[in-house]
């Protein structure tokens, strides 16, 4: 007998005949629903027709269904009436898989492109043809390869053009970015067609949908050029005052910032630092006479006036001990300095960073390199050591010569504030290690302790993304080595608790209660809901969705949505995966839509941020995949999955959450007992009296 779970009542409605309420049994092959209720109608040939949603996004839940020939013969209708009324059908049911392949099997996407290249309309039919054009494309059955170059090139017309329909460039620029971050050739294509200050024409419209997908493309085209050519375009942009509006109308934009421009700048930004990775990676040469040049100037710069001093009538023997001296008090270990900067990285950017600190801020560096001459050897805070340390050290802060992220949003405005901004940061952070190697009265002994707390006040101090350089000099010198200590202690204390073993019981006692708040609060988070991102392998999509967990904890609803629109109620998401189907939890690489990706392609903080849940569909098995917005998300959702599936929740938030929870209740039960020791072992029970003679007889009546 069939399992109640698998049977539904479902009503089914057909133009001009009666609606039929029938039992479905979802473990019955769909082809014999769909025969039985044809024969309810008396209709032949059940094969040609297909079950619908009737609400929500209308998907299609067979593969086989005379809906995509119609539309598509409504594609090729002499009527330009005709041709818009099909598209405005085709958009909504683009986006369902099972409708997209059946499209594309029927040549769809080659009817969908001559309809573009002919270009007949350039108003709503030719936006309606890139958006389920881009639509069809983004299931992956077709690859983006095999688009013509006659076709792309028409797309660029339609990027290079001043059309009327404003909804169109944004959708070229769209498909333009998926054809260059998916095809080589047809990027260069795309690269020789699209010029750069076209691009910019279209950053200036203040409309932010065309200025992240202008955005979006130009860092599709910076991704695939090669460093010299990246470098020449950026030299370009720059030239063009790019960074200048960035800064002024899409950063401090009266409109909030969407995820997608976000994520456009933060590439850029990389981009802008990759540049510098050359420098990291090179070595000085010994033979360089350019380099040895410099060297001379950084010299000459600290001593000048003692140099033509002392120097006046010496030797050659004098002079190049008098040069290695001095070249010692500049803080370099070995007195032929070429030796300190033979280390990669941070190679000659170091060199680059102490030359542009001397020219550009000339007093703060006689300052600094005298300052610390006058001290004892052993107080001095070596300039050329701490360049080269400070250098590492805003490298790996800024994640120079990484590869970028496909998700991350994590851009510093300051960045965009003004030119040379690496350098800038590195003149900011070198007069911070003299002032936090006062603070700490440190000693040469003491440079790694002293780069340690200058490496947590910078970290610290870009987390808090400060608009400007100043406002971040103001910042990172106010969170002095005193402060610095006072937010170590409190986050120690926040952390600590005692190991004694009467509160180690204590603890363990509580944790059943605590889990199940822990537990109470991740359900609940499940039933709040989350915004979750489509991301594909070929390009970073703006499309989102919307998942959340019904009140009764019985069912996962969701359905697609648009960005910028208010939460959806729980009657208007389609979908719906009932609990009791939900099979398993898969994270990371386990994740069917990671592993079809492929390695290699994806960043290591995609797989930490993928899970799925595999559940019954009929008698073969689905899953239902997510990609979450964040970290925390990630913890959220996969805790409260696995409380549903009745697995532990084992997750670092987890763990997290209950050592607070423990340690407030702890305190909590502790007050009465503050300045009281407690023992390490509980007092030893005495021994039982000799009799028991004393106790009370409570049966023997009172007279």
């Amino acid at each position: 007998m069939t399992p109640l779970r698998n049977v539904v009542k479902i009503a089914i409605q057909m133009r001009d005949a009666i609606p039929q309420l029938i039992q479905l049994d979802q473990a019955k092959p769909l082809a014999a629903v769909l025969k039985e209720v044809c024969d309810a109608w008396s209709l032949t040939h059940s094969e040609r027709y297909a079950l619908q949603f009737a609400d929500g996004h209308r998907r299609y839940i067979t593969e086989n269904d005379l809906e995509a020939e119609q539309l598509l013969g409504g594609l090729q209708s002499d009527s330009r009436e005709g041709r818009r009324e099909a598209l405005r059908h085709l958009v909504p049911l683009a986006s369902d898989m099972t409708f997209a392949r059946e499209v594309i099997s029927r040549n769809g996407l080659q009817r969908l492109g001559t309809i573009i290249e002919d270009g007949d309309d350039l108003g709503e039919v030719l936006a309606l043809s890139l958006r389920a054009f881009l639509e069809l494309m983004e299931h992956g059955v077709v690859s983006w390869e095999t688009l013509s170059i006659p076709f792309v090139r028409k797309v660029v017309c339609y990027v290079n053009m001043n059309l009327m329909d404003a909804s169109v460039p944004p959708l070229a620029l769209g498909l333009l970015e998926s054809v260059t971050l998916s095809s080589p050739a047809l990027g260069q294509l795309v690269k020789s067609e699209v010029p750069l200050d076209r691009l910019l024409v279209h950053l200036q419209v203040m409309n932010q949908q065309l200025q992240t997908k202008a955005m979006a493309l130009l860092t599709a085209l910076l991704q695939g050029a090669s460093p010299v050519e990246r470098k020449h375009m950026l030299d370009y942009l720059w030239q063009r005052n790019l960074r200048q509006f960035i800064y002024k109308n899409i950063i401090h934009s009266a409109a909030p910032m969407g995820d997608e421009m976000a994520h456009h700048l933060y590439v850029l930004q990389a981009l802008m630092l990759g540049l510098l990775e050359p420098r990291m990676r090179t070595p000085l040469d010994p033979y360089s006479q350019e380099q040895r040049e410099q060297l001379q100037v950084l010299r000459q710069a600290a001593f000048e006036v003692e140099g033509e001093s002392s120097g006046t009538g010496l030797s050659a023997d004098r002079r190049r001990s008098l040069c290695a001296r001095e070249f010692r008090k500049l803080g370099f270990s070995n007195s032929n300095p070429a030796q300190d900067l033979e280390r990669v990285p941070p190679g000659l950017l170091a060199l680059d960073n102490m030359l542009y600190f001397s020219r550009n801020a000339p007093s703060a560096y006689s300052r600094f390199v005298l300052e610390n001459s006058s001290r004892e050897d052993k107080h001095e805070c070596p300039f050329a050591r701490g360049s080269i340390q400070l250098t590492v050290l805003l490298c790996e802060l800024l994640h120079v010569g990484e590869p970028c992220s496909e998700t991350a949003q994590d851009f510093s405005p300051m960045f965009f504030g003004q030119d040379q901004s690496f350098h800038e940061l590195f003149c900011v952070g070198i007069q911070l290690l003299n002032k936090t190697w006062k603070e700490m009265r440190a000693t040469q002994e003491d440079f790694d302790k002293v780069m340690q707390v200058v490496r947590e006040q910078l970290a610290r101090t870009l987390a808090l993304k400060p608009t400007s350089l100043e406002l971040f000099r103001t910042k990172v010198n106010a969170l002095t080595y005193g402060e610095v200590l006072r937010l170590r202690q409190t986050e120690r204390l926040h952390q600590e608790g005692t190991l004694a073993p009467p509160i180690l019981e204590l603890r363990e006692k509580l944790k059943p209660e605590l889990m199940g708040l822990i537990r109470q609060q991740r359900l609940l988070h499940l039933c709040e809901g989350t915004l979750f991102r489509k991301i594909s392998s070929r390009r970073r999509q703006d499309k989102l969705w919307f998942c959340c967990l019904s009140p009764n904890h019985k069912l996962l609803q969701y359905g697609d949505m648009e960005e910028g629109a208010s939460p959806p109620t729980l009657e208007s998401l389609p979908e719906q995966l009932p609990v009791a189907d939900m099979r398993a939890l898969l994270t990371g690489k386990d994740c069917p839509h990671v592993r079809e990706k492929g390695s290699g392609k994806q960043s290591k903080d995609l797989y930490e941020l993928a899970f799925s849940i595999s559940y019954d569909h009929g008698e073969e098995e689905a899953y239902l995949n997510f990609i979450a917005p964040s970290k925390r998300e990630f913890y959220l959702w996969t805790d409260g999955l696995s409380a549903l599936l009745g697995s532990p929740m084992g997750s670092e938030q987890t763990r997290l959450d209950l050592e607070q929870l423990l340690t407030m209740e702890t305190k909590l039960r502790l007050l009465e007992l503050e300045n009281v020791p407690i023992p390490e072992r509980p007092p030893p029970v005495p021994p039982p009296p000799t009799n028991f003679n004393f106790c009370y007889d409570c049966s023997i009546a009172e007279p």
